[in-house]
């Protein structure tokens, strides 16, 4: 009696804790505050500043949104007028989202709402599920980082460890790696790893297999507070063993188990049949299971989705096993990612018979969107190989701004990506000679003025947009010059930059008014962003070498805008009078057209040229590339200019000669023949004047060691 006696007066100490504590008692799911704080020095969940109503307005119009068209589909299904109704409930905020058909889809809605505060509304559960639909776009992504913790925690606490390590590799499969290690950093920062993904086997070996082990997430040191922290989890432990708490629980899991994929499902049935059974160790069904079901690249498995009679979304069991045995892992994800845009059989399976999950298991649907996927994966493998595609899906899968890199740009952003080995910055510049908004920014377009020759000052003289020079390409192609800038750099140091950070409101002497500080502190700030999370190379360049090498940048734009020009009133004149034309009859004058090659990648032609008059039967049209560089050539020596040009003209040859993929769908009527066509001529101009060699005799004999070195390529100065 004594030791019941004391267990009564146990409960109620904690009972009263968790009353003072809290205020009152309570068996739902209980906040992690500390887990809604962002990382150091950012403000709590609650209080972190909505997208304005403005900013919001400026995403519509810049991603074509409801400021300029009608109301916003997903999946072929248009979102209901009144969405988002932030006072309506988490499921309704999130039902649009499960109707989309892609990763792009899902990254086009996300443009068209005011994703932080949707973040922010949804519960912890409804936001994990978010996740698992594909990229959450930036200003959203660390809110969802902290409620994806914040569940892990809850799950743990009111499901236990063994319901909870399924849920936990259900989020771990869904996310990126940098995702994931910043959900990490936080149960870390709030020792909270130990008692939740610490102690689930299955867990720690899915993390060493993606390169972040626990050991790598030290967790901080005790704090008094971590008393009365435990104190309230025993309290609700105590409180949850009353068949009131069990019930409810039971019905909360079992709602989110209907929620999940059915391999999860069927995980969570095997666990706890086995359980019932007695002859279950920890972890060891997740385990068993887990490999096959996943593909082992699980992003954006969400996408083979079908409708049931009732509205809701799942997945069809019998459609994974036939995806399973059809597509390899690898080619499942990059077909998701980068044929989003393209697959139409997708959006079009919705309406066929047997659609829902009655008809054979949803196999009637499985069908088509398997054949369109396939045929996607076919062509990705043709152009990267079975080891490329491994590394794209790896590419995909290790970073969310890839991700919404390769779904925003189709099947040109992924092999950008891959051809810039994973590094999204230098896959953008790839692409920034592309169509407005190939790379998935929602930069502002900026009107069209007058031509950057004629408008010195920032980056916004710079802009074209009837040429194809949007704000977006410029910024990705002066990154791309950035990158292989020779130009003296500040050290990689986070702690020195931070104490030389420069002001907008302190130029250095001689910048003060120069419409470019104000850029290069932005890109100061940017760079400096980039090395604390690891993903820069190099330090940012000093001010001086930022200056010039804009100026250069700048000057090779105007020389390149000039001759496209030139090329235009050539192709008027007379075949006779033409200096650069003549061997076409009726010259289709393109630029920043995209092109393959196997061996060079996706690349994009400052201008291309293509004969319009149909050429015999059997025979290709005549097809001639253009290169312009604007480049100092005068203070060469006789051995290094030679050596330059070399180099420019092999460049020259290897990204734009020979035999290329023309990847431009509104020249695919001029290329009856097929994409692939051989390339007559490539030539390589340079900017002339006192920029030229001024030793005749030096200068011809580096245009003849190029002309004999390098065949195919022709080297004229302007």
């Amino acid at each position: 009696m004594r030791a019941v006696a004391l267990a009564h007066r146990w409960a109620a100490l904690l009972l009263g804790t968790v009353l003072l504590t809290t205020g009152c008692v309570t068996l739902a799911p209980q906040p992690m505050a500390a887990l809604q704080e962002a990382a150091a020095g950012t403000p709590p969940l609650q209080m972190l500043p909505s997208v304005s109503s403005n900013e919001a307005t400026r995403r519509e119009v810049a991603s074509g949104g409801a400021a300029t068209q009608g109301p916003p589909t997903c999946g072929g299904q248009a979102v209901s007028p009144g969405w988002p109704d932030f006072s309506s409930g988490g499921e309704a905020l999130l039902a649009p989202f499960l109707t989309c058909i892609s990763p792009a889809g899902f990254v086009a809605l996300q443009e068209r709402v005011d994703m932080p505060r949707l973040v922010e509304a949804l519960d912890e559960w409804r936001a994990v599920r978010l996740g698992a639909l594909g990229p959450v776009r930036e200003d959203a992504a660390h809110l969802l980082q902290r409620k994806r913790a914040a569940f892990l925690v809850s799950a743990t606490e009111r499901h236990g460890l063994m319901h909870a390590e399924v849920f936990a590799l259900f989020v771990l499969h869904s996310a990126h790696d940098d995702e994931v290690d910043e959900v990490l950093r936080l149960l870390a920062r709030e020792k909270r790893l130990g008692q939740t993904l610490a102690l689930m086997p299955a867990v720690r070996e899915e993390l060493k297999a993606r390169g972040l082990p626990l050991s790598d997430y030290p967790e901080r040191a005790e704090r008094a507070g971590d008393v009365l922290r435990g104190l309230g989890r025993a309290a609700r432990d105590a409180l949850a063993t009353s068949q009131t708490s069990d019930g409810l629980r039971y019905m909360e899991l079992s709602a989110r188990r209907a929620q999940l994929p059915p391999p999860y499902q069927q995980a969570l049935h095997e666990m706890e049949r086995a359980l019932a059974e007695r002859h279950f160790s920890a972890g060891s069904v997740a385990l068993g299971g887990f490999d096959a079901m996943t593909f082992g690249v699980p992003l954006g498995f969400y996408y083979l989705v079908a409708s049931t009679g009732h509205g809701a979304y799942s997945l069809s069991q019998g459609q994974y096993e036939q995806a399973t045995r059809e597509l390899a892992p690898a080619m499942l994800l990059g077909a998701l990612y980068a044929g989003g845009k393209g697959s139409r059989a997708l959006s079009e399976a919705r309406g066929a018979p047997g659609a829902g999950l009655g008809g054979a298991r949803g196999l009637g649907l499985a069908e088509p969107r398997l054949a369109a996927l396939a045929d996607m994966a076919r062509q990705l493998e043709a152009r990267l190989g079975v080891d490329g595609l491994r590394e794209l899906a790896r590419d995909i899968q290790a970073s969310r701004e890839a991700g919404r890199f390769v779904a925003a740009g189709g099947v040109d952003a992924a092999l950008a990506l891959r051809q810039a080995r994973g590094d999204v910055a230098r896959a953008q510049a790839l692409m920034s000679k592309a169509r407005p908004g190939a790379t998935g920014s929602s930069a502002v377009p900026t009107p069209k003025g007058a031509g950057a020759a004629e408008r010195p000052g920032g980056m916004a003289s710079l802009v074209d947009e009837q040429a194809g020079l949007t704000r977006e390409v410029v910024e990705a192609r002066l990154a791309l010059v950035e990158l292989e800038s020779t130009g003296p750099r500040l050290p990689r140091d986070v702690a020195v930059l931070e104490k030389q950070r420069p002001s907008p409101d302190a130029p250095p002497p001689g910048a003060d008014g120069n419409p470019r500080w104000p850029e290069y502190v932005a890109y100061y700030e940017k760079r400096l962003g980039e090395l604390e999370q690891g993903r820069a190379a190099k330090g940012p360049l000093r001010w001086e070498a930022y200056e010039r090498m804009w100026g250069w940048f700048a000057r090779g734009l105007a020389f390149e805008r000039f001759m496209v020009e030139l090329l235009r009133a050539d192709a008027k004149l007379p075949r006779a009078e033409r200096r650069f034309l003549g061997a076409f009859h009726n010259p289709r004058i393109e630029r920043y057209v995209g092109v393959w090659k196997p061996e060079s990648g996706l690349r994009f032609a400052d201008v291309l040229v293509i004969e319009q008059q149909p050429p015999p039967p059997g025979r290709p049209p005549r097809v001639e590339t253009f290169s312009f560089k604007s480049r100092d050539l005068s203070l060469l020596d006789e051995r290094s200019l030679k050596a330059q040009m070399k180099a420019d003209a092999s460049e020259a040859l290897g990204y734009y000669g020979e035999t290329l993929d023309i990847r431009r769908p509104s020249l695919k009527p001029l290329l009856r023949e097929g994409s692939e066509v051989p390339v007559q001529r490539v030539c390589l101009i340079y900017e002339g004047g006192k920029l030229k060699p001024e030793k005749v005799d030096v200068l011809d004999a580096a245009v003849n060691k190029v002309k004999k070195d390098v065949q195919g390529v022709e080297v004229l100065f302007q």
